[in-house]
């Protein structure tokens, strides 16, 4: 990666001016997106499922150039509720994509849910960029979503192997994705 290094951390307070405005410049051209994703971070962040060890930044140097967050959500089946993990946004700021910032990103949000003991993580993403981190279809595993969207772009991956079989059933998403 161009003779930079990435420090990945876990994001501050004072952090958060500067990653709204990454988020607005990484969706800025994203034609699927509604660009308001850095509002969904807002209320993700002071939402019941926020866990601040799962809300990372990535700096080169003293520029922050990346962002994930995972934050807890349920699969609902008939007997049980599971609790699994969502992730969104990741964002990396244009002139750094493609460098592997965002993988870097993805395998330590991996690592530290792993750490926590979280068994899979959701996302609605691209269909040919997170297959290469160990995401599937989740309609392969009896797992569905509470809104109209193609399948492909629904997906889990299993922190624990046969975890996303047993966790077959509806995502429940906590209220704070869905208001405006």
């Amino acid at each position: 990666m161009k003779n930079n290094s990435i420090t990945i951390k876990q994001q501050e307070a004072h952090d958060l001016p500067a990653i709204y405005r990454l988020i607005e410049e990484a969706f800025a051209s994203v034609q699927e997106s509604n660009h308001r994703e850095q509002f969904l971070v807002t209320r993700l962040l002071s939402s019941p499922g926020f866990i601040p060890e799962l809300s990372l930044t990535a700096w080169i140097q003293n520029e922050l150039v990346g962002y994930i967050l995972l934050t807890e959500i349920e699969i609902l089946s008939d007997s049980t509720s599971m609790p699994s993990l969502s992730l969104a946004p990741l964002a990396v700021r244009p002139k750094f994509q493609k460098q592997g910032i965002g993988a870097a990103l993805i395998k330590e949000a991996h690592k530290r849910a792993c750490q926590l003991n979280y068994e899979t993580i959701l996302v609605l993403g691209h269909k040919d960029y997170y297959p290469r981190f160990g995401y599937k279809k989740a309609e392969n595993f009896g797992i569905t979503f509470p809104f109209e969207v193609q399948p492909e772009f629904c997906m889990v991956k299993e922190l624990t192997p046969g975890a996303a079989s047993r966790a077959a059933g509806q995502v429940k998403y906590p209220k704070a994705f869905f208001e405006y």
